[in-house]
């Protein structure tokens, strides 16, 4: 069996102790890779095999929350290993080819290059390891999975795909968006083309609008720094609530083959509408939670926002004139990632005429966290009161499936697994990132111009601005939830 070497760059960083490896422990754990998978981490602080081991210990604990038993993690602490070096220094890369050498030994092993350091260095990295001949695909394949964010607009993304593709080819690198491993998300397809019943509904002469909501309830939480360079539509709507809208209205694949998969997002992305910076004035709101400019390392006077909602509309045969309403925020009543589906209701209510109330929509929830499942609420009649109707709800949860002792799988384990293995359906490809990007360039024109107005700002541990409610006001709607919030 071929062996496999994970490389993390970053080896020693927040992102490797609390996800990468607990991660890649519950795989082994599960039998889902082998003994001869193998780990190097690579970083400038200084550790032998050793104290690296006991350092990715108490951070897997810590703050990944990883339990495992001390003759366990013995056993899976002979995979890893470590080489102290700086990104920007050649020697650094020949000591990791002496290591991988050392690790894999003779026969060759297949390479997963893991960037888990700033966007910045991802060039450095990829050229250290090209100088240094560790990307040649002699004795095994070569993949590279890149963490987000992935550029700072259309021009940096498509700059750093040029860059990374001096070295890597499209089919080697893997663009990781967390949220796209979630058992929630990937049930998006089984949903939708699993189920007769919402694949003849799911278009623009039944539903009325499609509200993705990403919330968090916690602050900056000590990443102002970074937070206060980047904000909400770089750090969450770019990347992760353009995905989920992707696999909410794409068109239906041929297969679930990779590339089939990623070229209906691709040829969604294409459709959606591209507002002009001033048009984007109509159609966004942007917001600070109160206190966030207070917050050390916020630059004085700081405009950043911490919430945004935006209205967007896909233009195609699907979906035209259909709204899809995106908000995100920090600081905010709740952590919730929730899909809204609104149905159109009945076109005329003959219970009105019988002394009955009037229909609340139907709504298709898909929680994908925390209470990850599916609710869809429909009316039904009040007990012995006559034709009075109220909303109740249809439920799945995940956690009435899973098995005694048995838990949802962290996405880092599926994403990990799929890279291994090749299977790129959940990543995304080069063209989709600068899609992305051009959508929403124009309202960070808008919002970063000197003459856009200041955001508006709402209550810490609430559900964003007043301007937010008014967006969707307009179109006579309201945010909608059904798995936590308001």
């Amino acid at each position: 069996m071929t062996k496999t070497t994970i490389v993390i760059f970053g080896g020693t960083g927040d992102l490797a102790q609390r996800k990468l490896i607990p991660a890649l422990y519950n795989l082994r754990r599960k039998r889902r890779v082998n003994d001869e998978v193998n780990v190097v981490g690579f970083a400038r602080a200084r550790h032998d095999d050793d104290s690296y081991r006991d350092l990715l210990r108490e951070g897997a604990r810590d703050l990944g929350g990883l339990k495992a038993a001390p003759e366990e993690w013995t056993e899976f602490a002979h995979c890893m290993h470590y080489v102290c070096g700086d990104l920007g220094d050649a020697a650094a890369f020949e000591e990791l080819g002496r290591k991988l050498t050392e690790v894999e030994g003779t026969g060759g092993a297949n390479r997963l290059f893991y960037f888990a350091i700033a966007p910045s260095l991802h060039r450095l990295a990829a050229e250290g390891l090209r100088d240094a001949g560790l990307t040649t695909e002699e004795s095994g394949w070569r993949r590279v999975i890149i963490e987000k964010p992935f550029g700072k607009d259309e021009e940096s993304a498509r700059e750093l795909n040029r860059a990374l593709h001096n070295v890597f080819r499209e089919d080697q690198t893997f663009r990781i968006d967390h949220y796209l491993g979630k058992e929630t998300v990937q049930n998006l397809l089984v949903l939708r083309f699993g189920n007769a019943i919402f694949e003849p509904l799911w278009n623009r002469n039944y539903v009325d609008n499609v509200q993705v909501t990403v919330s968090e309830a916690v602050d900056v939480e000590g990443r102002a720094g970074y937070y206060d360079a980047s904000g909400v539509v770089r750090d969450m709507i770019q990347n992760h609530l353009m995905q989920l809208m992707c696999l909410v209205a794409m068109e239906p694949p041929d297969s679930l083959a990779p590339e089939s998969v990623r070229d209906r997002k691709g040829d969604l992305l294409r459709a959606v509408r591209r507002w002009t910076p001033e048009e984007f004035r109509q159609h966004a709101v942007r917001a600070q939670y109160e206190g966030y400019v207070d917050e050390p390392g916020v630059a004085p006077g700081s405009v950043t926002p911490t919430y945004a909602a935006l209205r967007l509309y896909v233009d195609n045969w699907r979906w035209q004139g259909v709204p899809f309403y995106l908000r995100s925020g920090k600081a905010m009543e709740g952590k919730v990632s929730e899909i809204i589906i609104q149905f159109k209701s009945p076109p005329l209510s003959m219970f009105e005429r019988l002394g009955g109330s009037g229909f609340a929509p139907n709504i298709l929830s898909i929680c994908v966290q925390p209470d990850e499942g599916i609710h869809l609420q429909i009316d039904s009649k009040a007990v012995d009161a006559g034709f009075i109707t109220h909303p109740v709800d249809l439920n799945f949860h995940y956690k009435d499936e899973l098995r005694f002792g048995q838990e949802l799988p962290e996405a880092y384990e599926r994403l990990l697994e799929d890279a291994m293995e090749g299977d790129a359906s959940l990543f995304i490809r080069a063209d989709q990132i600068e899609e992305a990007w051009n959508i929403v360039d124009p309202l960070l024109k808008c919002w970063e111009s000197p003459e856009a107005s200041a955001p508006e700002t709402y209550g810490q541990g609430t559900w964003g601005p007043s301007g937010s409610a008014r967006l969707l006001r307009e179109d006579g709607f309201l945010w909608q939830t059904l798995c936590g919030g308001h």
